[in-house]
């Protein structure tokens, strides 16, 4: 298969389908909690459905004291069950290597728990907090940043205190951004999310609120019409979805997305670079235009964290930077997300791009295109006492009858 053939295939939409589960019907499959209910969570399960290698056997086996395993049977019926590089494979069944902490990874790799005022709440930039709002999620990614905390295995549990939160919110004028994150905060019921946003909306210094979600990839279930509407109550609102390969974005996601944006809720989507995932242009060429389709803008693309037991999934920088460099001016400017690392221990996000500035010189800089053309741009340079007495001349005589309406321009 060409390049390009291999490029149309990634940018069909296709249904899931529900082989793996025959016996439900239709109305259960597409009930958001019928599909909770039956999530694949132990290795039983698992090994009922597909075969697995002995690497992800083990590390499903691991998987209860770090990180736990659970898969939405949506999410699961995109995993080729012949292929254990499948790249939705890969992000969600656990592997052996996840037992392994290279030394330079970390628990809380964007030191969050050193910038949190309250229990719950992160205060890392001047204007905007991390609100993290539930430890649950529909699924859990082998990647994810906050395992430490997440689905309830792992040695520190999240603490929420709630009303000491608000309170601080309420205090802190500079806040104008609020970001719910978690676990996944769409995972919460319609009433506890409609009362945190209403809440928030109450606090006249915060001008908006984005809510970060997998739940439209791993359970776009739930995104109903009653969801829509209560979001719809507090605009200005926006939601970022987690997306990281074409395959994804299904007939079913589409079709919660349109529900979201039509709804009138900004949407952007954030995808971390993987190894042996979306580690190739083609796929995230693939990925960014099927986004446009689906009415999300891609927004950031992340370097791995470093988080423990991330090595086998994380890429060489140059990887990303190369990405970019091939997306850039190849595709559209609205399908171009902003390479980021969120500096290791809590340094923030620190966005990176190709070198385009060749050289810079006093009164200009030396610039290349996409096609690796330079040119040169000068500064703005101050305008010369004498071309403006010569315009201040030119305009006194556009007063006199014969000018008048004649342009005027001086160039010495």
């Amino acid at each position: 298969m060409t390049d390009e053939e291999l490029y149309e295939s990634m940018t069909v939409f296709h249904s899931t389908g529900q082989d793996s589960w025959p016996q439900a019907t239709q109305d259960q499959w597409n009930d958001h909690r019928w599909q909770l209910k039956n999530r694949v969570s132990s290795l039983a399960a698992l090994e009922d459905r597909m075969e697995l290698s002995a690497e992800e056997r083990a590390g499903v086996l691991l998987a209860g004291h770090k990180l736990a395993m659970s898969i939405t049977p949506h999410f699961f019926q995109l995993i080729d069950r012949d292929d254990p590089d499948c790249p939705i494979r890969r992000q969600v069944i656990p592997r052996i290597e996840e037992g392994w902490t290279a030394p330079e990874e970390m628990a809380d790799p964007c030191g969050e728990d050193s910038h949190m005022p309250v229990p719950g709440l992160v205060h890392r930039y001047p204007d905007r907090v991390l609100f993290l709002v539930t430890d649950r999620c529909a699924s859990y990614c082998r990647y994810c940043t906050r395992s430490r905390v997440v689905s309830g295995v792992g040695d520190q549990q999240l603490e929420i205190q709630w009303e000491a939160a608000f309170r601080y919110l309420e205090q802190h004028q500079e806040v104008r951004d609020v970001l719910l994150s978690g676990g996944d905060p769409l995972l919460l019921s319609d009433d506890k999310l409609d009362r945190i946003l209403t809440r928030l909306r109450a606090i006249p210094h915060i001008q908006f609120v984005r809510i970060g979600s997998r739940i439209p990839i791993f359970l776009p279930q739930r995104i109903t019409p009653e969801l829509c509407a209560i979001l719809q109550k507090h605009h200005p609102l926006f939601v970022s979805i987690h997306t990281n390969h074409p395959k994804e974005l299904t007939t079913e996601v589409r079709a919660g997305l349109e529900r979201l944006a039509n709804a009138g809720i900004p949407l952007g989507n954030q995808s971390v670079l993987l190894r042996g995932i979306n580690d190739s242009p083609l796929i995230q060429r693939a990925l960014v235009h099927k986004l446009l389709m689906c009415r999300v803008r891609p927004y950031y693309l992340y370097q791995c964290d470093l988080i423990n037991g991330s090595s086998h999934l994380r890429t060489p920088v140059a990887t990303g930077l190369s990405i970019i460099e091939q997306l850039r001016g190849h595709t559209t400017g609205y399908g171009i997300p902003q390479y980021v690392i969120d500096g290791p221990g809590g340094g923030g996000k620190i966005p990176l791009n190709p070198e385009y500035i060749l050289n810079r010189q006093p009164g200009r800089v030396i610039l290349r295109n996409y096609e690796n053309e330079v040119f040169e741009y000068p500064d703005p340079q101050p305008i010369p006492e004498e071309a403006l007495r010569e315009l201040h001349h030119l305009t006194q005589q556009s007063n006199e009858p014969d000018h008048v309406g004649h342009p005027i321009s001086a160039t010495l």
